[in-house]
């Protein structure tokens, strides 16, 4: 297969070119132009490039996550992400086969390929199991969604030339051609870096609407949210106001029979923002110490009204799969009401509530100059900030 995702993409020049579109229209060849809405009688509509949206079925695949930690070197870690790359591509074709034919979007777990970083260095993990923009595991996930005629959402550690040395974690949707159509940058993470950490250059290479990233898609307006960031109604919200009408959510959580914090956030971020969140978890971690079954379970779907569509027990399972309609969804939107939250958002006040922020932008980039950080620091960092959150009285220390 040749590599069309390039048509779209190519190392970090397509990225940029990303950050200059943000939320107008993507297509295959890359070309953009304005998305306008069009309400219909029938149940298609047109987005952009008189593209037809119509009802589909979406899967949140939940799949075993057999992890690279223990590999001895890095050839046998490389191996080993390429044998679960493909075994993720036999669960598609096997799935769709069963669903139906107009199983049109799959969303994967998070880091499902490789697992995460367990005592390795950044540089380390950067070289065990980031992926390159360019590379083989990227090439290989394209031919996938190419082969299976599906959108493929995935989720993995990813290297950038911009920003040498360092990995971010990154959501990447292919079309249906294998055509990059969005790259998201985690921005919330505990323990990894994040655009925030390199801001002032993350926004000179890549501009707001990279780090905000919407695609004008025939499934709809394409949003991703990377793990535990569904917590954080801020980023939702952020996507939300550039248009996005279905949050993929690629994760990596506690499975619980009662409501945990995350699954309360996944019904919350889909009714404050009138979408719908698609959410699959891993199956497990396997070849790790950890107990295999502690991130298992829960992968859904969840209408915009927050309302659970479908759900998944424990264990690999493709049963989290349900019909959107991108139609419907349009229309209630356009609905005035209570109900209508965005219309009634006071975004300006909010935004000056949430101006005086403790967390401090470019920690790895000081005077300008990237930083490689020790792994202990991000700990020593979040101290720092709760430490400037009493400081500041927003935590009490009265």
């Amino acid at each position: 297969m040749t590599n069309p995702r390039r048509n779209f993409l190519k190392g970090s020049a397509g990225l940029a070119a990303m950050g200059a579109m943000g939320a107008v229209a993507m297509g295959s060849s890359g070309a953009a132009t304005a998305a306008t809405a069009q309400a219909s009688d029938t149940p298609k509509l047109k987005d952009r490039n008189d593209m037809m949206i119509e009802v589909y079925r979406a899967l949140a695949l939940q799949t075993a996550c057999y992890a690279v930690n223990a590999s001895k070197d890095t050839a046998g870690a490389r191996s080993k992400i390429t044998g679960n790359i493909a075994r993720i591509d036999r669960q598609i074709r096997a799935s769709k086969q069963f669903i139906g034919q107009d199983l049109r979007l799959v969303v994967l777990p998070e880091y499902f390929a490789t697992g995460y970083p367990l005592g390795d260095t950044i540089p380390g993990w950067a070289k065990k199991a980031a992926f390159a923009m360019d590379g083989p595991e990227y090439d290989a996930l394209a031919k996938s969604a190419q082969d299976n005629k599906v959108y493929l959402v995935s989720n993995a550690y990813e290297t950038d030339p911009n920003f040498p040395g360092l990995y971010f974690q990154a959501s990447v949707v292919f079309d249906d051609a294998g055509n990059t159509v969005l790259r998201y940058r985690r921005m919330v993470s505990l323990f990894a870096p994040t655009p925030y950490d390199v801001w002032d250059k993350y926004l000179d290479v890549y501009g707001i609407d990279g780090v905000f990233p919407v695609a004008h898609t025939p499934l709809g307006r394409l949003a991703c949210v990377a793990s535990e960031e569904i917590l954080y109604p801020e980023i939702a919200r952020s996507l939300a106001l550039r248009g996005a009408e279905v949050f993929l959510h690629s994760t990596s959580e506690v499975g619980s029979p009662a409501l945990t914090p995350k699954d309360i956030a996944k019904r919350a971020r889909a009714f404050e923002n009138m979408a719908y969140v698609i959410s699959a978890n891993t199956a497990g971690i396997l070849d790790v110490d950890i107990p295999n079954q502690s991130t298992d379970g829960m992968s859904k779907i969840v209408d915009d009204q927050g309302r659970v569509m479908v759900e998944c027990s424990d264990g690999e399972s493709m049963v989290a799969f349900a019909e959107i309609d991108i139609h419907a969804l349009r229309r209630r939107r356009e609905r005035p009401g209570m109900g209508h939250i965005l219309s009634r958002l006071p975004k300006d006040a909010m935004a000056q509530g949430l101006a005086p922020a403790a967390l401090q932008p470019n920690a790895l980039l000081p005077n300008g100059e990237l930083r490689i950080p020790e792994r202990a620091e991000f700990a020593q960092r979040q101290r720092a900030t709760i430490d400037a959150l009493k400081t500041a009285g927003v935590l009490g220390n009265d």
